[in-house]
């Protein structure tokens, strides 16, 4: 979530005062060994009070969002339904009941045990580059949840310090990083150049500016497109998540991954596909979900939406972006596009378009009080989800699924659709007023 931020709000707000975001988090590695060796009661009650109310007052604004928006009705019900898990996950964190330290404890164990067996799943399966690293990672998931759950070595009441010291461990260390880098960033280099976001090798076409100053206007909204896997398959079988997020298998036993591409009018279209249709049975399907070099092959890029939809069928889903740079846009793809290789699960159409958004948003919400920013967005439900869902694909890889649910959720926030408690809060007082008003007049 840290690095999302720092993305959005772009490199240069931050370049001259690198040396506070290493400050920063030099300071929270200090309060994270506080709390993880023998942080007093203040200091540990005080730490999980405050993340507590960031939970319950995102939750608290997300309902009423959820509530008094006008959004659709299973929009609604997401939104609601995440509202109440933040309010939930905030009154554990603040302890409202008596049994607040065994309930938050258990639920940091289940939250460890089921990302490391996530992690260790698709590490061992699609054995994309690193993925040892990520097995490494698991498996100290896995332990630490077997420890707090079993309350051996880590006692029940301190298992919940632990594991909040360690978050902020993890978000200082980065911030170290981060601000040291920041010091050596070229001006015409974006952000995700940096080693931070080297990964997987899905920004090694971070965009490089010649004059980085130079706006480009906005003419034409960013359309994402995507076929989900179930919405471009012929009479799927339905399969709960799976068909969303990863394949639909159709009438014909055929494996269907669906698609995903971006488009700027009027000369940009930005699709990636194999130059010939890979053999999607059900028996070879998992042999080419690993992410090695083995596995690559020629791919194509395709000229046009109208061109795929007569090939194939329209897009089931948009996302329209109207806050983006062009230029950095187009920085990204010229670069991208030197190299024609497929990857099922480490250089698809959905990394692709994922990859280039995140070319296209840096920067898209830099500010004069860039602190002040950077501080709404961390407190922002919308940003957490973004995160998770980067993590997600990350240990994964991306699907047409996991692009639209983080299209859908950077434009939340880029385009100044419930971006922050102020926009959400006056919407809400606006709403009341307006229900008092219509109250007061006679019938």
């Amino acid at each position: 979530m840290l690095k999302l931020a720092f993305l959005l709000i772009g490199p240069r707000a931050f370049q001259s005062r690198w040396y506070v975001v290493a400050g920063l988090g030099i300071a929270l590695i200090a309060l994270a060994l506080l709390l993880a060796v023998n942080a007093s009661a203040g200091i540990t009650g005080f730490t999980r009070d405050v993340l507590g109310l960031v939970f319950i007052a995102n939750g608290a604004l997300s309902l009423a969002a959820g509530f008094l928006g006008h959004i659709r009705a299973t929009a609604r019900l997401a939104t609601i339904l995440k509202a109440t898990g933040f309010v939930l996950i905030g009154a554990l964190l603040i302890g409202l009941s008596e049994h607040a330290d065994s309930a938050s404890a258990i639920l940091f164990g289940l939250a460890f045990a089921l990302d490391g067996a996530w992690r260790l799943t698709f590490a061992l399966v699609v054995r994309y580059p690193r993925w040892r690293a990520m097995v490494l990672v698991a498996a100290v998931e896995l332990l630490l949840a077997l420890a707090i759950l079993a309350q051996w070595p880590i006692a029940q009441d301190r298992s919940v310090h632990l594991s909040i010291g360690l978050l902020l461990a993890l978000w200082g260390w980065l911030l170290v990083r981060l601000g040291v880098m920041l010091r050596t960033l070229e001006s015409e280099v974006a952000l995700l150049a940096l080693p931070l976001f080297a990964g997987r090798g899905w920004y090694d076409n971070a965009p490089v500016l010649v004059d980085p100053d130079e706006v480009e206007a906005v003419e034409h909204p960013l359309t994402v497109r995507v076929w989900t896997p179930v919405g471009s398959a012929y009479k799927a079988e339905r399969r709960l998540l799976v068909d969303r997020y990863i394949a639909a298998i159709d009438g014909n036993g055929v494996i269907s991954t669906g698609h995903a591409a971006i488009e700027m009018q009027p000369d940009l279209y930005i699709s990636h596909y194999p130059d010939q249709e890979v053999d999607r049975s059900q028996s070879d399907f998992l042999a080419r979900l690993r992410g090695t070099s083995e596995n690559d092959f020629k791919g194509r890029f395709q000229p046009s939406y109208e061109h795929e939809c007569g090939e194939w069928c329209p897009a089931d889903a948009s996302v329209e972006f109207r806050n983006y740079n062009p230029r950095r846009l187009r920085a990204f793809w010229a670069g991208y596009k030197q190299d024609d290789s497929y990857n099922l699960t480490n250089r698809n159409c959905s990394v692709l378009v994922a990859s280039a958004l995140d070319a296209a948003l840096e920067g898209s919400l830099a500010s004069r009080f860039a602190w002040l920013r950077f501080a709404g967005l961390l407190v922002n439900p919308d940003m957490w989800i973004a995160a998770a869902i980067c993590q997600r694909a990350d240990s994964m890889t991306w699907t047409p699924g996991l692009v639209l649910d983080y299209a859908n959720t950077m434009a939340r926030i880029v385009e100044a659709r419930e971006t922050n408690w102020t926009v959400r809060f006056a919407g809400f007082v606006r709403h009341v007023r307006l229900s008092d008003g219509k109250a007061a007049q006679p019938s």
